[in-house]
């Protein structure tokens, strides 16, 4: 980020409850701190418990092809009906994960998580 990274620190600061839906494309989104192991919350689930209904992140490391074309992939099935349905996101991912099978090793379809509606 611009002004340095994003903590869930900022995120409970920040009012984020009018917000439907966020894609973390970045590295580790949706991954816990490896010094507190027992602890679930991460970027992703900050967000949701925050108040954003869907939320889009990552479990490891993205390269940026991979990032792209799934990102593109996305919002190219979320938004085919010129609308963007957040309840839809999940099965939007699964579909644009589905189209790039054939081109990212198995790791790399796999990192790309959704949790919420």
């Amino acid at each position: 980020m611009r002004d340095g990274p994003l903590s869930l620190l900022n995120i409970i600061n920040a009012d984020v409850s009018g917000h439907e839906f966020a894609f973390l494309s970045a590295c580790e989104t949706a991954m816990g701190d490896l010094s507190a192991p027992d602890e679930v919350i991460h970027l992703a689930a900050g967000l949701q418990f925050m108040g954003v209904k869907s939320v889009i992140g990552t479990l490891w490391s993205v390269g940026d092809k991979v990032a792209h074309d799934l990102v593109s992939a996305f919002y190219k099935e979320l938004c085919k009906d010129g609308t963007m349905d957040c309840t839809m996101a999940a099965r939007a991912l699964h579909k644009a994960v589905a189209l790039l099978a054939h081109d990212v090793p198995l790791e790399a379809q796999a990192m790309f998580i959704h949790i919420g509606i």
